[in-house]
């Protein structure tokens, strides 16, 4: 190749685009030695054997062909049944959903399909860092809401301001819950009273419940239930049937916004695999169930790593879902939670998530991930222990 330069430029898009702090810390701190990780949103459980089977099958029969963009009609089938039962959403059709590459496709597709370059979308923060990015690809622009003064939850009151005080006309709002990374969820009247708000605005309301299966001590109760013809469902398997890496997602919502979506889904990427969508019927048909247990194991660790923070002196809200705490590092620290992660992770050899990876408001925080197993999560709080008792 030759070592002349190219000089036409790539897009102003990306060569704007922030690096993302959740993976770029990742980065910084791969190369450590014998590192307790306690960083990935990655379930530590294997996928269900019914799953495994069942792809082994679908290979064996040369499920090998393209399969239908919007997803097989049988997986589609399973998810509609799967969610209108477990949520008590009210989706009539196979046509009111398509299946994606995970939920990460899925943001990409929802922004792209409803925002106009300039339009505003709140992203209420802390919030999961990959947002940014599809924001930016969608040429849309970021109406920040700041949860922190109500206890990391949005209100009827906050989204107000956030309109009240956005530069740009405001389309949408995308709401994560059980939040990552705080770990709150909101109850049905909370969710009522939210939705008066989104339709008194017009808002579109992108919900990404892909924690859903993982709410503790009251029923998650979904927005599409609430407020159905503005509302657009994201959901997938990942961290309901430990399926990080198969890549399924799901978009429900309005037939004639799905019919629009479905163009940008095949652009992006066409179709999934079969043999992967034929495991997805069986995860949420066989293996219906399989979230129960590791929802228990989340909550017990809960249980337990909860004190233990808190005795090292971190302030903790206990996570009503999802398998993170987000800790307010200890007063020593002066509220530097980056350079407290980064020295953790150098020289007490466990690796958690600054907070400032989710919002410039959370610098004095650290997200601890509890997905991976017993043994990694208490070998890490004894190395933390040990660190503190070095610091004292």
């Amino acid at each position: 190749m030759s070592n002349s330069e190219f000089v036409q430029p790539l897009s102003d898009m990306v060569l704007n685009m922030p690096e993302d702090h959740l993976t770029e810390f990742q980065k910084m701190v791969s190369g450590i030695p014998d590192l307790v990780r306690l960083t990935f949103g990655e379930p530590g459980f294997d996928t269900d054997a019914a799953v495994k089977q069942q792809m082994i099958e679908s290979i064996e029969t040369n499920q090998s062909h393209y399969a239908e963009s919007q997803g097989d009609s049988k997986l589609r089938e399973a998810a509609l049944a799967y969610f209108n039962d477990k949520y008590d959403l009210q989706y009539d059709d196979i046509s009111d959903i398509i299946i994606t590459a995970g939920v990460s496709e899925g943001i990409n597709v929802v922004l792209m399909t409803l925002l106009n370059p300039g339009d505003g979308l709140i992203l209420p923060e802390p919030v999961y860092s990959a947002y940014y990015g599809a924001l930016e690809v969608a040429r849309g622009t970021k109406v920040t809401l700041d949860t922190r003064e109500d206890g990391f939850k949005v209100t009827p009151a906050s989204v107000e301001r956030a309109i009240a005080e956005a530069t740009v006309p405001v389309k949408a709002i995308l709401l994560n819950y059980p939040n990552n990374p705080t770990g709150v969820t909101y109850t049905q009247a909370e969710l009522e009273d939210l939705a008066v708000v989104f339709k008194k605005h017009h808002l579109w309301v992108i919900s990404d419940e892909i924690y859903s299966e993982l709410t503790y001590d009251q029923p998650h109760i979904s927005l599409g239930t609430i407020l159905p013809e503005q509302t657009i469902v994201l959901n997938g398997l990942s961290k309901s049937h430990a399926m990080t890496g198969y890549r399924i997602g799901f978009i429900l919502g309005p037939h004639a916004f799905i019919q629009k979506a479905q163009m940008i889904h095949e652009t992006l990427t066409f179709s999934l695999p079969k043999v992967i969508q034929d495991g997805a019927t069986a995860a949420l048909t066989l293996a219906a169930d399989a979230p129960l247990a590791m929802k228990q194991a989340y909550q017990r660790r809960r249980d337990w790593l909860i004190p233990k923070l808190e005795a090292m002196g971190f302030e903790v809200m206990e996570p009503a879902g999802t398998f993170y705490a987000f800790a307010k590092v200890p007063a020593q620290f002066n509220g530097d939670g980056d350079a407290f992660a980064k020295d953790l992770a150098f020289n007490g050899k466990v690796a958690v998530i600054p907070g400032s990876a989710f919002s410039s408001t959370t610098k004095d925080y650290i997200r601890i991930s509890y997905a991976a197993s017993d043994d990694n999560l208490h070998e890490a709080i004894e190395r933390m222990q040990a660190y503190f008792a070095k610091m004292n």
